[in-house]
């Protein structure tokens, strides 16, 4: 049986677009830092209002790394 050590860690990230860029973006962005990431979980999500219309969406992710 093989065992393995995962790390999580939160980020913040925001686009202009929609949730969906905006969690495609923390992803990749942490896929650059980060060695092994396995997964990801939308802890939060909101949007930025002015003048009665959403101009951002924003997201907490949550991101997992199986460490070496």
């Amino acid at each position: 049986m093989t065992s393995s050590v995962a790390k999580i860690t939160e980020l913040s990230v925001r686009s202009e677009t929609s949730f969906e860029d905006a969690i495609a973006t923390g992803i990749a962005r942490a896929s650059q830092t980060l060695r092994n990431v396995s997964g990801a979980w939308v802890k939060d999500q909101k949007v930025e209002v002015q003048d009665g219309r959403i101009v951002a969406y924003q997201v907490m992710l949550e991101i997992t790394f199986v460490l070496d």
